[in-house]
């Protein structure tokens, strides 16, 4: 309705001012469907209430049609009209992703998204990262961004005088107080159902330059994220796991239906987005990020960067399914490249 009355030539003091009739004629609405002048007046006196609301603990919004409304949300066709935000961080940033996933993920998962942030943050001090504030990945994504020192944003289905779930207000306090903000689409006052977290996912999609699902069955919010994204032909990448995984089957349905990138490593995330590192000073072990491997080299690095600690031969087979005559063959390689370090008992992790 924003775009109609925008559309009309129609500023937002003739809507609220004209009568029915006179507002109905401008927006050549069919007879019978009005704005009566009293809901109007309603809706006049609430905005009021929330505005002291909003400055009584330092709440900006942010009207779609302004011209500091974030570009990137600005872009999909289901914007929400306003947008609040506790906090100071650049919705407009250069360099933001969103991390979402399962409510109950496995350590496969969670170690995925410490290094994933923690390696990104290493390249693009000023990344941003988004998710949903909700149990399992969301949270480890928000506090993997508190550990790398990179602001992170919560975007909740509720307003922004209350925290869901009420364990994480400890966590919504630390992000922030490092320079993270929390974003909803709701006023004051407002309680989270089932239907708006829906809604408010279509919020992280478009915020972010890139979508990145880590452990997620076929169905569920992440699905939802990812889903939008892609409608909106923002990239989408997603964590692969095995056939066998429930938490995996989503992220592998999406790469299977060309729908998502495979994501490992940082370095995957770099290649979709055609980003630049701003900070090349980084030492050696952390331009290892970037080893030029293919096939089954690249299986057996990546399931030892998962890993947090060393990994017997027989454990490595089980992961990767490489047959052992080859996965030896392999080892020995890639230790004489100085790729994987060898320990006591046949154990190997990265070097």
């Amino acid at each position: 309705m924003l775009r109609k009355i925008h559309d009309n030539g129609l500023s937002p003091e003739e809507f609220f001012n004209l009568d029915s009739s006179e507002l109905s004629r401008a927006l050549n609405m069919p007879h019978g469907c009005r704005f009566e002048k009293e809901t109007r007046d309603e809706a006049v006196k609430r905005a009021c209430e929330e505005i002291q609301l909003m400055n009584r603990h330092n709440i900006r919004a942010y009207f779609l049609l302004d011209p500091d409304y974030p570009v990137r949300l600005s872009q999909i066709p289901d914007a929400p009209v306003i947008i609040y935000q506790l906090g100071k961080t650049d919705l407009d940033a250069r360099h933001i992703i969103n991390l979402v996933g399962t409510r109950k993920p496995t350590p496969y998962g969670v170690d995925f998204c410490n290094n994933l942030i923690s390696d990104l943050a290493v390249y693009f001090p000023d990344l941003i990262v988004i998710s949903g504030l909700a149990f399992g990945i969301d949270a480890a994504a928000h506090s993997a961004a508190l550990s790398s020192n990179v602001a992170t944003v919560g975007v909740v289905a509720h307003g922004l005088n209350m925290i869901y779930p009420a364990v994480h207000r400890d966590l919504a306090r630390s992000i922030i107080q490092s320079g993270g903000s929390i974003v909803s689409e709701y006023p004051f006052g407002e309680t989270p159902y089932r239907q708006r977290f829906l809604e408010r996912n279509r919020i992280i999609a478009a915020l972010s330059d890139v979508t990145i699902v880590a452990e997620s069955d076929v169905k569920g919010g992440a699905m939802s994220t990812a889903n939008l994204a892609f409608s909106y032909s923002r990239d989408v990448l997603a964590l692969p796991g095995r056939i066998s995984d429930k938490l995996s089957s989503g992220c592998n349905m999406l790469i299977r239906k060309e729908k998502a990138h495979l994501v490992s490593c940082a370095a995957d995330v770099i290649e979709v987005t055609g980003w630049k590192p701003l900070d090349l000073n980084v030492d050696t072990k952390q331009r290892n990020l970037f080893p030029e491997l293919e096939g089954e080299p690249k299986i057996i690095y990546e399931t030892l960067r998962f890993s947090r600690e060393p990994m017997q031969l027989d454990q490595l087979h089980m992961q990767t399914q490489i047959p052992i005559s080859r996965l030896m063959s392999d080892l020995g390689e890639m230790e004489f490249d100085g790729i994987i370090l060898r320990h006591p008992g046949n154990r190997y992790s990265i070097s």
